[in-house]
């Protein structure tokens, strides 16, 4: 073989290997996308670019695979809906009394299905890998929460954190296993 032909043959191997990464990288970008939603733009925002996002959302998912998520049992399910009712009817009187009441009714119900009771940016990361369609109502209650603790949150933003809560009540309180449903939007 001529040296032309050595050289030809590499350069092909060399373009079809950059090709193929290249294929690779957007095939991954576009699963992470489907996968999180609008979480996979909240970590390109996060983490100030996309590669880092992606390994970032990659190691989100692994992490959650470790954990042993599993739905509520029916019993379960009732307790925490009457608390839930019991929460909202105390929103009449007691606006910030019930937002902490949700809050803390929210967490008991991630608890009981097995997630981790980390710190919240931390819950918030392992319940985008299940619930990415709601995780960024539960960032912005978070937000509101901890505003009204500040005495900075209106009766109106107050409504608005128990709407939050209450999404993500109703994704944590379904029967059915994880994943095995349509996302929200």
């Amino acid at each position: 073989m001529s040296t032309t032909v050595i050289i030809l043959v590499v350069a092909l191997i060399v373009v079809a290997g950059i090709a193929g990464w290249m294929f690779y990288q957007k095939r991954r970008t576009e699963m992470l996308k489907t996968r999180f939603g609008p979480e996979y733009q909240h970590a390109v925002y996060e983490y100030g670019d996309r590669t880092r996002a992606e390994a970032a959302l990659e190691k989100r998912a692994e992490r959650r695979e470790k954990y042993h998520i599993h739905p509520l049992s029916p019993e379960d399910r009732d307790t925490f809906a009457d608390q839930w009712r019991q929460t909202q009817a105390r929103f009449v009187d007691e606006p910030s009394v019930a937002v902490r009441e949700a809050d803390r009714v929210v967490c008991e119900v991630m608890r009981r299905r097995g997630y981790p009771m980390t710190e919240f940016e931390r819950r918030a990361e392992d319940l985008s890998v299940d619930h990415p369609h709601v995780v960024r109502n539960y960032r912005a209650a978070h937000q509101i929460a901890q505003a009204d603790e500040r005495g900075q949150a209106t009766t109106e933003d107050l409504r608005q954190c128990m709407v939050y809560y209450r999404d993500l009540f109703d994704e944590l309180l379904e029967s059915h296993p994880v994943g095995h449903r349509g996302g929200r939007k």
